[in-house]
């Protein structure tokens, strides 16, 4: 007997196979009941004849509760009016499991108990294609950035020093010594491109902010290319042809999973190079001109943002802001001191950034000047000091936040939808 997933089916028209899945749902109608059964791919309906099973198998059907355990056996027949394109004139059920009263049924329920129960909200409908087209995301990243010969290299998740700023680090004792769990990959991946030319690492990383938007996690996934030989134009090339790359592939490839989750995509399809690029000064303008009053030198928070990105119909690349907001390894506008080579992306819709990077400084003396002037050790930066002194070139890089990008790109209202399991600064279960 052939064991198939629903998304395989297309080859097994008119043949009996076995699928393998959970009851999603089912009703019956005197001699004939119809199985809604999901198995992970896909949800089909098989329909149970009385006069097609034994005896024994129909009445196990009333005992059937929503996620119970169980392979369904029989033929495949077209179905142009189901979900899946066919269905299943079943032969046989095999019953592995009746489950409990589940506890999220076909009912709204509100946020919090969702949460408290996230276990199983991920097998819902919509669920199940937001991770699907987080699938889809971080493929396209990781194929964009090999098919253009980047080599992954990855970075360590236990730091001895900060990158961006020590007010969110979490610290973690290790062996008797401080620790940090990694805010980037940045610095690291700064010494491997000087290796390799070309890198990215991709992994887990952490901030300590007790933050509750709806933008923020504790734990988050970040994908960080870094280039030698390339400077802040190069950096903003690269990020717009990468975003316009993933969005092309999540439209090309989960066309049903933006359906079911019912994302407007007219929007995403005008995601293509060039994107419009302003500096933080004309930014600054835009804002106060269209109303919200912002005062130069601060930094954008999530309304300014989003107003700023409202003004555009893609994403805007934000160049060349206030030095003495950004990083101590961002380097400075060579004609201008109080500015910083530094980039962000702000998604339309209000999604605000999802890319954040620049050029860094390559000079020994100046960044040892950097470490002095935002208190950081030089003992502790021995390592990174040396990408200085020994062979330093021009470089630069970014960050994107997965969570940031599936957000944006499902048009979801909240993060805590964009990963399977979200930390926030008041959740550490399940």
């Amino acid at each position: 007997m052939n064991k198939v997933y629903i998304d395989k089916l297309s080859g097994h028209v008119n043949k009996e196979v076995q699928i393998n899945g959970w009851l999603y749902n089912s009703r019956s109608s005197g001699k004939i009941a119809f199985l809604m059964v999901r198995d992970g791919s896909g949800i089909i309906q098989g329909v149970v004849s009385k006069s097609d099973v034994s005896e024994e198998v129909f009445t196990s059907i009333g005992d059937l509760t929503q996620e119970s355990s169980l392979s369904i056996i029989g033929k495949i027949v077209e179905d142009s009016r189901s979900e899946s394109g066919y269905e299943m004139h079943v032969s046989d059920i095999i019953i592995h499991q009746i489950a409990d009263e589940y506890p999220i049924s076909l009912k709204e329920h509100g946020t919090s108990f969702l949460m408290d129960n996230r276990h199983l909200w991920v097998r819902s409908k919509k669920q199940n294609a937001i991770l699907r087209i987080r699938h889809t995301i971080i493929k396209a990243c990781r194929d964009f950035l090999d098919n253009n010969d980047f080599i992954l290299v990855d970075t360590p998740i236990f730091t001895p020093t900060s990158c961006e700023g020590t007010s969110n680090l979490f610290e973690t004792d290790y062996f008797g010594r401080v620790a940090y769990l990694a805010q980037s990959g940045q610095l690291y991946s700064e010494a491997t491109a000087v290796s390799l030319g070309r890198v990215y690492c991709f992994g887990p990383t952490f901030r300590a902010e007790k933050s509750k938007t709806r933008r923020h996690l504790t734990e988050f996934w970040m994908v960080e290319p870094e280039v030698a030989y390339a400077d802040l134009n190069d950096n903003m090339e690269l990020a717009e042809r990468f975003v316009a790359y993933i969005v092309e592939r999540v439209l090309e490839i989960r066309k049903e999973e933006l359906k079911i989750i019912d994302r407007d995509t007219s929007k995403l399809e005008n995601v293509v190079p060039p994107f419009p690029r302003i500096s933080y000064t004309d930014a600054v303008e835009k804002l106060n001109s269209s109303g919200h009053k912002f005062e130069w030198g601060d930094d954008f928070g999530g309304e300014d943002e989003t107003v700023l990105a409202e003004l555009f119909d893609k994403p805007v690349l934000v160049h060349r802001y206030p030095a003495a907001i950004k990083a101590f390894y961002m380097k400075r506008d060579e004609n201008d001191e109080k500015l910083a080579l530094g980039v962000d992306m702000l998604a339309p819709e209000g999604y605000g950034e999802i890319i954040g990077g620049g050029q860094r400084e390559d000079d020994y003396d100046t960044i040892l000047k950097r470490l002095k002037e935002h208190k950081l050790s030089e003992k502790d930066f021995k390592w990174y000091l040396d990408l200085r002194r020994y062979g330093s070139v021009p470089h630069s890089g970014f960050g994107m936040g997965i969570e940031r990008a599936v957000a944006w790109i499902c048009g979801l209202k909240h993060i805590r939808e964009t990963i399977p399991f979200p930390r926030t600064t008041h959740r550490l279960e399940p």
